[in-house]
């Protein structure tokens, strides 16, 4: 049960880091209240390594 518990509130909080990041600093704005999260979520979408569209157009 306990573990249950855990799991959903894990799922809970990565569920608004995503609604967060889509909301705002996606958009190019500061977080209202804490704009240093706006800066951490910024640093982590930037060390992720994405597909560009021209190169998913080179592998079609």
């Amino acid at each position: 049960m306990l573990a249950i518990v855990l799991m959903m509130l894990v799922i809970v909080l990565l569920a608004a880091v995503v609604v967060l990041y889509v909301a705002f600093p996606h958009r190019g704005e500061d977080l209202p209240a804490v704009p240093w999260v706006g800066t951490a979520l910024r640093k982590g979408v930037d060390a992720m390594p994405t597909l560009d569209e021209e190169a998913a157009d080179a592998r079609r």
